[in-house]
This record gives structure tokens, C-alpha cells and sequence, in this order.
């Protein structure tokens, strides 16, 4: 059987990179996916039908996860539509590079927003339901800006970090409850993303080049399997960040 048969995984911006690749590797674990997105409506129904043809079920729901209301909607419908969620991956992120000079509080709130005031958000709405069954888990993406300051800017090594301060705070809380949290770091992965940032450059990682999607999307489901694992931040980093 596989190792996520008959679990509900909701995936924040699953319609591309890191997000699409996690979404469809929680389906051939076994789980059927809501893949939530913002704007790229064809890509995440491109997504969408990649998982039904896998033989699992999947939704496709747009909301801005930096929103409450917009949140709160998610989850309910992503229940409505498939079942209780049971895994929460949250992936919705900005990155906006920037040199230091022109950094404005706009764009730091942006930021701070959508990278980490969203992790809050869904938490928030999947965690009666987890409480209720005594099982979940909940995969937050980080970043090794958070580790090391990044190539982005410091609204975005702050939120990164700050998911690693939410994902302590929930895992500590949680763990008797039968629900882990945990947060996975990666450093330069080859998505639209990375490759949009001037800053970027394979020889910045020890390992000499961009991570894969792939490599990413398999701790992710190692997480969303394993109970035993919390409070804890995978480094998925070529090398980068060492701890």
C-alpha cells in the first residue's frame, strides 16, 4: 500500500517549481491533492490533471493565502471538495530581489505576507481538524536564506527565518497530539524563481549546481510519512548551509 493511501495533502502554491513537483509526489505516495494557486490558473490545472491521470484525486482552488478570509476558504473547500486535509505543505512564497537601498515597507509587508504570515493562516484553519483526529502533518518551506542571509533581501531571509521560529513553536506544542511540523530548507533550486535572480549562481553551492525540484519533493513526503520527525529543518542545500 502506499505510504500516504487515504490522506487529504493541501499544497499553497502548487501550480509551479517546488510546489508542483511536491503536489505530485504526494499523489504517487498515495494521497489525492488540493493544489491551491494565485495566478497561474493553467499551470495548476495542468498540475491538477497530471495527479487525476495517476489515478488520484485532485482540486484545483485559487486563493491569496496572505489573506485570512482567503485562507479560511481554502481549507474549507479543499474539505468540502476531497476530505479533512491531513497534510499541509505550505510553499506559497515571493521573491522579490532588491538592492538594500530600495527596499520599501510595501514591499517588506508583501513579503512578510505571503512568505510567512500565510504558514500561520493555514495552520491555524487545518489544526482543528488534526487536533480532532490526533494526526497531521504540516511541511513548511524555509529557505538556507534563513541560515546564511541569502541572495534575495532581508524581507526575504526574514520570513524564511521566521518560519523556522512557527514551525518550533507549532511542532513543540503539537507533538503528543499526533501532529508533526517541520520545515524544509533548500538553497538555489532550478526553478522560474531562481533563474529570474541575477544573484543566483550554481558556484555559490558546494555541490556545483542548481538542486532539482525532485530532490525537494522527496524530503517533503519523507516528512508527511514519517511520525517520529518534528521541530525539525531538512537542509536540501548542496552543501551550502551546514549544520
Amino acid at each position: 500500500m502506499a505510504p500516504l493511501s487515504g490522506r487529504i495533502a493541501l499544497v499553497t502554491g502548487g501550480s509551479r517549481g517546488i510546489g508542483r513537483e511536491i503536489a505530485r509526489a504526494l499523489a504517487e505516495a498515495g494521497a489525492d491533492v488540493a493544489v491551491n494557486y494565485r495566478r497561474q490558473a493553467a499551470e495548476a490545472a495542468s498540475v491538477a490533471e497530471e495527479i487525476r491521470r495517476s489515478g488520484r484525486r485532485c482540486v484545483v482552488i485559487q486563493a491569496d493565502v496572505s489573506r485570512a478570509d482567503e485562507a479560511a476558504r481554502l481549507v474549507k473547500t479543499a474539505g468540502e471538495e476531497l476530505g479533512a486535509v491531513d497534510i499541509l505543505v505550505n510553499n506559497a512564497g515571493v521573491s522579490r530581489p532588491q538592492p538594500i537601498e530600495e527596499i520599501r515597507e510595501p514591499d517588506w509587508d508583501e513579503v512578510l505576507a505571503v512568505n510567512l504570515k500565510s504558514c500561520f493562516l493555514l495552520t491555524q484553519a487545518v489544526l482543528p481538524g488534526m487536533r480532532q483526529r490526533r494526526w497531521g502533518r504540516i511541511v513548511n518551506l524555509s529557505s538556507v536564506a534563513a541560515q546564511t542571509g541569502g541572495v534575495v533581501g532581508p524581507h526575504y531571509a526574514a520570513s524564511k527565518a521566521g518560519i523556522i521560529g512557527l514551525t518550533h513553536f507549532y511542532a513543540s506544542r503539537l507533538a503528543r497530539e499526533g501532529i508533526t511540523v517541520n520545515a524544509v530548507a533548500p538553497a538555489l533550486i532550478e526553478t522560474a524563481m531562481v533563474r529570474m535572480n541575477p544573484n543566483a549562481r550554481p558556484d555559490l553551492i558546494p555541490a556545483g549546481r542548481f538542486g532539482a525540484v525532485s530532490e525537494v519533493a522527496a524530503v517533503a513526503v519523507m516528512l508527511a510519512s514519517n511520525g517520529y520527525i518534528t521541530g525539525q529543518t531538512i537542509n536540501v542545500n548542496g552543501g551550502w548551509y551546514m549544520s
